[in-house]
């Protein structure tokens, strides 16, 4: 009886040490023209390539409701045309593209809840 008490515990302690450290618990969504993510859990770093033209737009919104959010725009491995680390609060906003080509997303989120947005608008 001890032992299956003690194999039981160990398997109990197990599965709430896992239940801890989760680094994302939430939706994903992602292609060439827009990266989307809800979350109650982001505890890591994702990323999406958009595909964008010279003189697209990318428009964003960020929820930020805990934790904190870095994030970046980079084409290549140029300067990002947009970067911000450890933001704690709401925004929306939309970075105009210069040169046309393959532009990487990167979000990381600490102990972060909330959503983003990043949608390709065409140039009109």
């Amino acid at each position: 009886m001890k032992k299956h008490l003690g194999i039981l515990c160990s398997f109990i302690l197990v599965l709430s040490l896992t239940a801890c450290g989760a680094d994302f618990d939430g939706s994903r969504t992602g292609n060439n023209n827009e990266f989307v993510m809800a979350y109650k859990v982001l505890n890591k770093t994702d990323s999406q390539d958009l595909i964008i033209e010279k003189g697209d737009t990318i428009h964003a919104e960020i929820i930020v409701e805990d934790g904190s959010l870095s994030f970046k725009i980079q084409k290549d491995d140029e300067v990002p045309v947009y970067e911000c680390v450890d933001i704690s609060f709401s925004d929306k906003f939309d970075v105009d593209i210069e040169e046309s080509g393959t532009y990487t997303v990167s979000v990381t989120g600490k102990k972060a809840k909330g959503s983003v947005s990043f949608t390709v608008v065409a140039n009109q």
